[in-house]
This record gives C-alpha cells, sequence and structure tokens, in this order.
C-alpha cells in the first residue's frame, strides 16, 4: 500500500491562526500525523472568527485545519509541560508562530526541546524573526504587506495601494515553513541531527519580489501599481468586453501577431514600432487602446472561444462562484467532500499536490473539534491509563 511521503512523522504543532494552520495543513495533508495543541476552554481564535458558521464550527477554521488531531493541554502549568515533553520525546517537528520570548516561558525553546530530544525539528515563524529592529513589534497580514513592498505594487494607478485579495503575508510565510519542515526532515534522515528553522513572514513575502527588487537593485526603477498590468510585457492585463471582463497574456512573441489576425487588426500585427516586446511597452497606450476598443465589441464569451482555438493565453476573470464550479477545478478534484462529526458533510479546497502512485483510501480528514483526540493522543503515543488522564483533566491540565 502506497502511504504519502510524511506517513510516520509526528508534529506538535503549538501554532494559532493562519500562518500555523495552513502550514500544517500541508504537512497533514502530505500524510504527518499533526498534533495541534490548544489551551483548554479557548483553543485557537480561529476557532470563533466570524461571520460564517456550521454547527458552530467557524469556517474559516475549517478551511485551513483538516488533517489533523486536537488535543488540550495547559503549558503554563508545570504538569502540562511534562506531558508536553514527553510528547516532543515521541515527536519530529515542534512548530510555533508565537512572538520572540514566549518559547522560553513554556519550556518550548530549542534547547529544552534539544534537550528532551536531539532529534527534533523546531520551526518558528514570526512576523519579524527572533531578532532584528522589529522582532518585538506585532504585526499581521496586511501589515507585512505593506513593510514588503507587496501593497506598494498592487492596485490600480492613480490610487490608494490595495493589499493582495488572498492574505500572502501570511500564506507567503506557511508555504516557506512547511518545505522548510520537510527539507528539514530529510536533512535529519542523513545526518541524524535535529534543526532550528527561524522564518519571518516579513523575509518570506519580500524574498517573492523576485524580479520586481531586481530591477529597482538593477535599474533604479521602483515598481508602482499597474492593475493587471505587467512592468515588462504588453499587452498583459484586463479588458473590458460587452459583458464580462477577460484577460489576455502575451507574455512571448510567438502569440502577438496571432493575436492580431484574431482580434481584427492585422494592420497592427505589421506595424514594426510593435513588433517586439520593447517596441510595445514603449507604446503601450496606443496598444491597449487599440485592444480595448475592440474587445468592447464583443461578449466575453465570444472572445474566449476565438482566442482559446487560436491558442492565445487568455480566461475569463472568475468569481469564488464559479472557480468552484470549473471544470479543470472539478477535474483535478480541487472541490472535495468531507464528512465532519459536527457539521456533516462540508465541501472544501482539495489538495493541490498529487503524488503517484495515491495512497489507498481517502487521505482528508475533517478539521478536529478542540480537544477532540486528547485521550486518544495521550494513551496511543504516550501510553497513559485511565487514572492519570482523569488526574489531568481534574486538575484542568488538559
Amino acid at each position: 500500500m502506497a502511504e504519502r511521503p510524511l506517513s510516520g512523522a509526528r508534529i506538535l504543532d503549538l501554532s494559532r491562526m493562519l500562518t500555523g494552520d495552513y502550514a500544517t495543513m500541508i504537512l497533514g495533508d502530505l500524510g504527518a500525523d499533526v498534533v495541534k495543541i490548544e489551551p483548554p476552554g479557548e483553543g485557537d481564535p480561529l476557532r470563533a472568527m466570524p461571520p460564517h458558521f456550521v454547527e458552530g464550527e467557524s469556517a474559516y477554521f475549517l478551511s485551513i485545519n483538516r488533517n489533523k488531531r486536537s488535543i488540550t493541554l495547559d503549558l503554563r502549568r508545570p504538569e502540562g509541560r511534562e506531558v508536553f515533553h514527553a510528547l516532543v520525546g515521541r515527536s519530529d517537528v515542534v512548530f510555533d508562530n508565537f512572538r520572540p520570548g514566549v518559547l522560553e516561558r513554556l519550556g518550548a525553546d530549542f534547547e529544552t526541546l534539544r534537550a528532551v530530544n536531539p532529534r527534533i525539528v523546531s520551526c518558528s515563524i514570526s512576523s519579524f524573526g527572533q531578532d532584528g529592529p522589529y522582532a518585538e513589534q506585532p504585526a499581521f497580514d496586511l501589515t507585512i504587506q505593506a513593510l514588503a513592498g507587496a501593497m506598494a505594487i498592487t492596485g490600480e494607478p492613480g490610487r490608494l495601494p490595495s493589499r493582495m485579495g488572498v492574505p500572502m503575508g501570511d500564506l507567503a510565510g506557511s508555504l516557506f515553513a512547511a518545505y522548510a519542515m520537510s527539507a528539514a526532515l530529510f536533512r535529519r534522515e542523513r545526518t541524524g541531527e535535529g534543526t532550528r528553522i527561524d522564518l519571518s513572514l516579513l523575509d518570506c513575502l519580500a524574498s517573492l519580489l523576485t524580479y520586481v527588487a531586481q530591477y529597482y537593485m538593477t535599474g533604479g526603477e521602483v515598481a508602482e501599481p499597474q492593475g493587471s498590468g505587467h512592468m515588462s510585457v504588453v499587452p498583459y492585463g484586463a479588458f473590458a468586453t460587452k459583458d464580462r471582463p477577460i484577460v489576455i497574456a502575451i507574455f512571448v512573441e510567438k502569440f502577438w501577431k496571432t493575436l492580431c489576425e484574431v482580434v481584427g487588426l492585422p494592420e497592427m500585427g505589421r506595424d514594426e514600432r510593435l513588433a517586439s516586446t520593447a517596441g510595445r511597452l514603449a507604446n503601450r497606450e496606443e496598444v491597449n487602446r487599440l485592444l480595448a476598443e475592440t474587445f468592447i465589441t464583443d461578449t466575453q464569451a465570444g472572445w474566449i472561444e476565438r482566442l482559446r482555438a487560436a491558442q492565445i493565453p487568455c480566461a475569463p476573470i472568475l468569481g469564488i462562484d464559479q472557480v468552484v464550479v470549473d471544470p479543470q477545478i472539478v477535474h483535478r478534484e480541487m472541490i472535495v467532500d468531507v464528512d465532519h462529526p459536527r457539521c456533516g458533510a462540508i465541501r472544501m479546497l482539495g489538495d493541490p499536490v498529487k503524488i503517484a502512485p495515491e495512497p489507498d483510501g481517502e487521505h482528508y480528514r475533517p478539521a478536529p473539534l478542540l480537544g477532540q483526540h486528547t485521550e486518544e493522543v495521550l494513551r496511543e503515543v504516550l501510553g497513559l491509563g485511565d487514572e492519570k488522564i482523569r488526574v489531568l483533566r481534574e486538575a484542568k491540565v488538559i
């Protein structure tokens, strides 16, 4: 029977909120046993995130916590830290998204963990990392987008900058954390050594500036909002039609003359001023004006049919309601049904990582109820009996 790549790895997840929850969901989707450790009685703040709830369960929380087990454990209590350290001894990774200094107070800092388990991987992701002038400052996705330069290049020219609709200030860090933990586990298989990973949300998002930052460092060009356009390519962006907008992306030269023929502007394709990307950049306003005047003469469906028939990179701009029924999304099983113990069957986004051969059986388990697996984990991982569990529960440690 095939297994998911991280089957057998155990991740102790101390994190809260989107950055942590999404990172460990990726690892859970890859087969890791993610044990989400939450404070008794309150749990992850996202459990109460409005506006949408199903049988009292937050839709936000449900969306980013599948394939995890939840236990409640008070790490502020010595008895709670004792249980936690016992779990560390039987685990592979401890992950958190606390501000600097919190781990030391909880007895979960790397030196303490390494003394318990020399092979442990400790991964911390915070707004600004463990050091530097901003290290103690709080931040959220919006402020990270602002500081990383992402907002300054997002939105329409002449208007206030916008945050990206997808919270990449958080999600970029989640993705880097997931691959960093996976890489650390691979390294440990070769060396036998644990390691400490320190990630900053600001670092992660700034690293995604790629060519935009390089244009400044090489040519002194400070990027400004481009709307749906591109600093290097024309035509590239959104255009209105008779009803709904479309996008076209002429990123390489081979598409240019074909586009001109399809839209009924063959003379534009023969214009030597516009024959190269550099030439079209120099004449951006003219190219976009001629295309805008043409695209407005037909409907979205009419243009998409003709452009796709000619293999021109194009797309309708879909709303979320259209995305979840899009034939390509559905074919790739990116919308799945998951049975939840309280909510029943819920639809959610699927796992984008397709691995062959796939393991037998369904690999989606729903987001856990608060503390749903506390006794299961304590019995299975630590071998605790009924009496010890009863004492911990009565003392409100779990």
